[in-house]
């Protein structure tokens, strides 16, 4: 496979020339969901069953050398069916100067593993996650709150948090 990398990554936003890409189709290709990419950033979301084992080939595959988690974040889609919430993993690779987003759909209360035994940055963003959207996820080593106090009442990145918050005096 050609790919079209220079000294600034990966160019084009063609998702299916992505390096990435075709390693995830090549070898967890009924794990796929979706492909696609926004503003050059290629990404695939993928069943949330299969996430880590995708993840952990990614940054092992030498060809990627995704090692970086660069980010850790969610989204919180209210009113979508099946998949309310979408966990985003942001991966870099420094020597390849290669970026790429894997994405997982949730549903409401459902867990997914925790990645911090590939990343350790993972530890604390997954943590962040938890705290602003309340996404746990399962075998993470230290499950609490990261920027609210623990006695904290709801999660203020979800949409249907008051912009003014919830304050009590």
């Amino acid at each position: 496979m050609t790919v079209n990398l220079n000294r600034q990554g990966f160019t084009g936003g063609e998702p299916e020339k992505h390096p990435a890409v075709g390693a995830i189709r090549r070898d967890f290709a009924s794990a796929i969901v979706e492909v696609g990419s926004s503003c050059g950033q290629v990404w695939v979301t993928v069943q949330p069953e299969r996430a880590l084992e995708i993840l952990r080939s990614l940054k092992g595959d030498p060809e990627l050398d995704l090692e970086f988690l660069s980010d850790l974040t969610a989204v919180h889609w209210p009113g979508r069916k099946g998949a309310e919430f979408e966990v985003v993993f942001q991966l870099y690779s420094i020597s390849k100067n290669l970026r790429f987003r894997l994405k997982v759909q949730l549903e409401e209360g459902k867990e997914m593993e925790t990645a911090s035994g590939i990343w350790m940055t993972a530890d604390w963003l997954e943590r962040e996650v938890y705290d602003m959207f309340g996404i746990q996820f399962k075998g993470h080593p230290d499950p609490r709150r990261i920027l609210n106090p623990e006695q904290f009442d709801g999660y203020p990145l979800r949409k249907e948090f008051p912009l003014r918050g919830r304050v009590r005096w």
